[in-house]
């Protein structure tokens, strides 16, 4: 069974470039977003009960697995990007799967750029776990930056404690 250090110090080895993780740092956010939104135009369940909500909690699920600490301040993040969402579906009405589309080309461009730049392809090509590792691997960056605990992710960093 994988940990959660085995994860983030694999997706690092793709991610050494400061130009492609700041393009991550961005673009990650703004992908998991648009995921959010586009999920929240559903036009199924209710405020609290949809499909943006079940995703969220599934992928809570998984975090929690891997790493509880990790997993709190993805809950953080989660409710940020459902009440932007909130906002964002009460400003754009019937056009939110729309501004989501956008966010999410925009994210997943500058995320290219960035791998362009480091000239590696994307982890989730590997595997696509990845994909649910990326966000992972910005908020333990974030714990470190703060001197916070990530659950045995301290190792092989690749200089991303410099970013």
């Amino acid at each position: 069974m994988r940990t959660v250090r085995d994860w983030l110090d694999e997706y690092s080895t793709s991610h050494v470039n400061r130009v492609n993780q700041k393009y991550h740092f961005v673009c990650i956010p703004l992908i998991a977003f648009s995921i959010v939104c586009a999920l929240k135009a559903a036009p199924l369940g209710n405020a609290w009960l949809n499909p943006a909500t079940v995703v969220m909690a599934a992928a809570l699920a998984y975090y929690l697995w891997l790493s509880w600490r990790l997993a709190l301040g993805v809950l953080l993040a989660f409710a940020g990007f459902y009440a932007g969402a909130l906002g964002v579906e009460s400003a754009a009405g019937d056009r939110l799967i729309w501004a989501a589309l956008g966010i999410f080309v925009v994210g997943w461009v500058g995320q290219f750029i960035g791998h362009a730049i480091e000239g590696t392809r994307p982890s989730f090509f590997k595997d696509l776990q990845f994909l649910l590792i990326g966000p992972l691997w910005e908020l333990a960056h974030l714990y470190r930056s703060l001197g916070l605990s990530v659950d045995g992710a301290g190792a092989a960093r690749h200089d991303i404690n410099h970013a």
